[in-house]
């Protein structure tokens, strides 16, 4: 518990498929894929990964010029790479953009995440994959995130960052007298009887009893009222569409009539 953090500062996949970091055993087959992958950075990826930022859910519109809009408000950008797909040169959705500046970096990681570019709320984070020790993307099973219709949910990140675990001190049973002498040797005047105990209990148990039954009554009663007012304004709607039909009915049958007596004169 003394190293515990809600930021992950070395990327294990077991640990990131737990909520609190704290899981010794894999929950999905996933997690068992990133614990086997053995990544290696691309190579071809160029710039200062300490420099550049991650900006996810983007629209799958929004251009190289927009973000260069949005994101120069925080300083002077070296290089944006928006990611496209090799065949169709559609945009996946994400992008990079590399800072000159350090502070200008820190700003944009602090103020630009969750803006609204193009109707679509934006997630901002550090790069991960030349920067985390232990990096696995999430096409392999690792990375953060994720969505819980899935039911693949990674953690340690900024978007769901370890929830701390809650330590459950160390209490010995008393019930076999391991306690202290102390509280093992009661006080003749704090012991009560157990008939005096047993007694008090079933007149309690009889106060609330009758408290239970109105409860259900009442609640019986409310349910009996709304299913009659239900079935009542049901029988008004059908009536009232019966009604309409037998109008309509009339006026055709009007109109049909007095077409054919126009046709007779």
């Amino acid at each position: 518990m003394n190293d515990w953090a809600p930021i992950a500062k070395e990327y294990d996949p077991l640990k990131a498929g737990s909520i609190d970091g704290t899981d010794e055993e894999p929950h999905d087959r996933a997690i068992w894929r990133a614990m086997l992958a053995r990544y290696v950075p691309n190579k071809g990826v160029t710039g200062d990964p300490r420099l550049t930022l991650f900006i996810a859910r983007l629209n799958l519109q929004t251009t190289e010029e927009k973000l260069k809009e949005v994101f120069s408000r925080y300083g002077d950008i070296r290089k944006i790479r928006l990611v496209r797909d090799l065949v169709t040169g559609f945009s996946k959705g994400y992008a990079f953009i590399e800072y000159k500046e350090e502070r200008a970096l820190l700003k944009a990681h602090r103020d630009a995440n969750r803006l609204v570019i193009d109707q679509h709320e934006i997630f901002v984070d550090f790069e991960l994959e030349r920067t985390l020790k232990g990096w696995i993307p999430r096409r392999l099973g690792g990375g953060f995130g994720g969505k819980k219709e899935s039911g693949q949910l990674r953690f340690g990140g900024r978007d769901r960052p370890f929830r701390k675990p809650i330590n459950l001190p160390n209490m010995k049973n008393d019930f076999y007298g391991e306690g202290s002498a102390e509280k093992r040797n009661w006080s003749r005047e704090g012991t009560r009887d157990w008939r005096t105990r047993d007694r008090d209990h079933e007149r309690s148990r009889d106060k609330r009893w009758p408290e239970r039954e109105r409860s259900w009554t009442w609640g019986e009663s409310e349910r009996e009222r709304d299913s009659k007012e239900e079935r009542s304004r049901g029988r008004e709607r059908k009536d009232r569409d019966r009604k309409d039909r037998d109008r309509d009915r009339s006026r055709e049958r009007d109109t049909k009539k007095q077409r054919d007596d126009d046709k007779h004169r």
